[in-house]
């Protein structure tokens, strides 16, 4: 990952290692509560709501190369089960860990000769710059990675009717009477001479179809 543009250091997932300094081997653990960001989880499936509480347990450890964070975020997701669709929650504890680099040291924590030149080796690599790292892109992936990708509202749920719809964990001895489709016309031959049989029995003969006729004046 390129350099980050200018950080701002109020920004809740903005964090300051001035305090640690560049003496390898410092540490420093911090706790913080905030907002969740805009679309935290798998879009469509399960997330922490927008503005919903995340804590954030860190730790901070100065290394040659930059600073290593490992932490963990806990907060309360929200999706659908994918057999009922029912509303479900969860408790979320997400485990991470990244390296935050110095910009102006090589993966080896030894100086640039010409900090320019390593574009294509720095694509995938998160820096600090002017003391402050962005956790937001890593409590994303962390998020994600946590995260189940079909949820369900319990191991054994049943689901829903595949003729009706219907949710089986509300009826467990919902079920549709299967007919043969070899005998369905047969049931609507005898559906026909059931209404025949009624009619002799109550003494109509069956009415003919009146055809339009002119009347001869």
């Amino acid at each position: 990952m390129a350099l980050n543009a200018r950080l701002d250091h109020r920004k809740p997932l903005v964090f300051d290692t001035h305090e640690l300094g560049r003496r390898p081997g410092a540490l420093q653990r911090l706790t913080r509560e905030i907002d969740a960001p805009k679309d935290l989880g798998i879009a469509g499936v399960i997330g922490v709501p927008e503005g919903a509480p995340v804590k954030l347990d860190l730790r901070l450890e100065s290394v040659m190369e930059g600073v290593l964070v490992t932490g963990t975020a806990r907060a309360q997701a929200e999706g659908e089960c994918v057999r009922c669709l029912e509303p479900l929650e969860l408790e979320l504890a997400a485990d991470f860990q990244e390296m935050f680099s110095y910009p102006d040291a090589d993966d080896r924590g030894r100086p640039k000769a010409e900090p320019a030149d390593d574009a294509e080796e720095d694509e995938d690599r998160l820096f600090i710059e002017d003391g402050l790292f962005d956790l937001e892109p890593v409590l994303r992936d962390a998020v994600v990675l946590a995260l189940p990708m079909q949820p369900v509202c319990q191991d054994d749920c049943p689901g829903l009717c595949s003729e009706c719809g219907a949710r089986l964990a509300d009826a467990p001895d919902h079920h549709h009477d299967a007919v043969d489709i070899r005998w369905a016309a047969l049931q609507g031959l005898a559906g026909s001479l059931e209404d025949g049989e009624k009619d002799e029995i109550s003494g109509e003969a069956p009415r003919p179809a009146r055809a339009n006729e002119k009347q001869e004046k």
